[in-house]
């Protein structure tokens, strides 16, 4: 029976695990030794088919509940409210799938902590989905910053030196976007009046140009891109993954980071949907930094030889991808965003494991020094293996529809972009397969670039049983692969709503009065017949070819191997020098990212 009718059940997703958590919490030290994990998956499972229930029953209203009772009164919102539309409800569904396959693959792993980890992350689970639900901006703030909280702790779980150190990068560079935002929501405050999406849209409506309201926007923007890990605020992100554990990881990159371009869209959408200055830094900035972190986060993972931190620069180029359907602002593009974002944390989260399997069995996390170590875990390859070509572009899945909507949207209103997603999937796919190719099937044995990029010797808890770590890895994969033709309409109409939350309209670029888009426009995915066909191959094809470049270097010629180094070594030396780790570098990002945002602003 759906819960639908029962609108009082609305907060109950994030009350649950946050109930759980205080007594799991109050008492881990009387409870048995697997019970923590039994309890924490059952409520993993129940939050996630609450949230799934709410979108699979919204029609054309999203369903607002308002704590305490406190409805708006002759126009004015004083209380706080969730409003469940299908975007907002379907990506707290897969954030609960995420937490429950994360903390299968983690049973037993942390048996002496008395249920920490178990509590750590259901207010992590807890903060995402009232992130994911709320309707006003500073209760957004609020849950951004336990979820922010809860991850710093899981980031330095392990207690070891560079597990610390990539919790501090995280936690200031986090910190000083959580700042970015409660200063935006200040100035908002200040202009409107209010904290409520609703009612601080009719403020933007009544002053669309008001350089206070686009200054706040440039700041929450700000926040908002940074736990996005976009350029030039994505430093902190492969610190943090490679030394975070490995189901803490899944968690990161599957849904955390992708949630920062989500709570950008809700700003662009509910809140300034009035304000054609916005719009136009919506489509020119956040595009160019969209292709320019595809493109980067794709090189970067190229030349790693941490595993985790390959991945995390994936992550970082795929991000970048599902900018590019934001920049775009039209129903097909937000749609493709949502599917993207789903497909890919359904892969990335699977290649998580993988990564977390070879560093429990294999001792450790280096490409190189892993070479051939794999052998026994063939199967886990496999899966690996796949993963690899569904990030190259390979045309199944969510990932497929999403890359078709994003790159069609950006088609259809003749912007940028199509180049960089090819390029993004092609070097993240074959970084992938290298490794898959390397660890699995012992080929490579002359490194190249990668051999200068750092590592780290680590090991993750071993007497786990493999097909346990393996049971939820499979899970996620075969959901990435499955045919998804039946969410198109799905997420079509969820994008229509997140689109047509505060009376938002298709803007064309260039356009200051706004109006809805033209047909062609709306069939941005039918726009691109070469992305829709030839595309996914080329970049599939392309992520092979350097793959095999890569793991075939004992059979090229040494002249030809030695200059090629001497090319690309000084690049790769600028480049892993940007992300060297030192925390004042990183700060010294953030204000250009400040400097771009405010010059950019000024000219809009």
């Amino acid at each position: 029976m759906s819960v639908w009718g029962l609108p009082g059940l609305v907060p109950l997703p994030v009350v649950l695990p946050l109930v759980v958590a205080g007594v799991l919490l109050a008492f881990s030290k009387l409870l048995p030794a697997r019970l923590p994990d039994a309890i924490a998956v059952l409520t993993t499972v129940t939050v996630s088919g609450l949230c799934a229930d709410f979108a699979l029953h919204i029609g054309d209203q999203p369903l607002v509940y308002w704590f305490g009772g406190w409805t708006p009164r002759d126009g004015q919102v004083l209380g706080i409210s969730f409003a469940v539309d299908p975007a907002g409800a379907i990506l707290g569904a897969f954030s609960g799938l995420l937490f429950t396959c994360s903390l299968i693959f983690a049973w037993g792993y942390y048996d002496e902590v008395h249920a920490h980890f178990h509590v750590l992350m259901l207010l992590f689970m807890a903060g995402m989905v009232g992130f994911c639900l709320t309707h006003d901006l500073f209760n957004m703030f609020v849950w951004f910053e336990v979820m922010s909280v809860a991850a710093f702790a899981l980031t330095g779980y392990a207690l070891r030196s560079s597990s610390l150190v990539g919790a501090l990068n995280f936690t200031v560079i986090n910190t000083i976007g959580s700042y970015l935002i409660l200063a935006g929501i200040g100035l908002l405050y200040a202009q409107g009046g209010a904290l409520d999406f609703s009612a601080l849209a009719q403020a933007v409506a009544k002053t669309p140009a008001d350089p206070v309201l686009t200054a706040a926007f440039a700041l929450v923007a700000m926040g908002f891109l940074i736990k996005a890990a976009q350029v030039p605020f994505q430093p902190w992100l492969a610190d943090a993954h490679a030394v975070a554990p490995s189901p803490v990881s899944v968690i990161f990159s599957g849904i955390m980071v992708p949630l920062g371009l989500f709570g950008l869209a809700r700003m662009v959408c509910d809140v300034f949907a009035a304000s054609p200055e916005v719009h136009r830094v919506a489509t020119t900035l956040l595009l160019g930094m969209g292709a320019l972190t595809a493109v980067l986060g794709g090189v970067m993972a190229l030349i790693q030889r941490h595993i985790k931190r390959l991945l995390a620069f994936s992550t970082i180029s795929h991000t970048g991808i599902m900018m590019i359907g934001l920049a775009s602002l039209n129903r097909v593009g937000l749609a493709g965003l949502l599917a993207y974002l789903i497909g890919h944390g359904l892969v990335k989260a699977s290649l998580f494991m993988v990564a977390g399997i070879i560093e429990a069995r294999c001792v450790g996390t280096d490409e190189i020094g892993l070479r051939g170590a794999g052998r026994p875990f063939w199967a886990v390859g496999i899966v690996m293996a796949v993963g690899a070509l569904m990030l190259a572009g390979l045309p199944l899945g969510l990932m497929k529809i999403g890359s078709e909507q994003i790159v069609g949207a950006a088609h259809a209103f003749r912007q940028g972009g199509t180049g960089a997603v090819l390029i993004g999937a092609a070097c993240t796919g074959a970084a992938v397969l290298r490794v898959a190719g390397r660890v699995f099937g012992g080929f490579g044995p002359v490194p190249g670039e990668e051999k200068r990029a750092p590592t780290e010797q680590e090991r993750e808890k071993a007497d786990r049983p493999l097909s346990l770590m393996l049971a939820p890895t499979l899970l996620l994969l075969m959901l990435a692969v499955l045919p998804a033709e039946s969410g198109r309409a799905f997420l079509d109409h969820a994008a229509t709503m997140l689109r047509h939350a505060s009376d938002v309209r298709d803007l064309v670029p260039g356009s200051a009065t706004g109006g809805l888009a033209s047909p062609s426009a709306r069939r941005g995915e039918l726009a691109a017949p070469v992305m829709r066909t030839i595309g996914p191959w080329i970049s599939v094809g392309l992520a092979i070819v350097i793959a095999v470049y890569h793991l075939g270097r004992s059979r090229i010629q040494p002249a030809i191997n030695k200059g090629v180094d001497r090319v690309l070594g000084p690049w790769v030396e600028v480049l892993q020098g940007l992300h060297g780790g030192l925390i004042g570098d990183y700060v010294a990002w953030v204000v250009v990212g400040l400097a771009v945002f405010a010059v950019t602003c000024a000219f809009a």
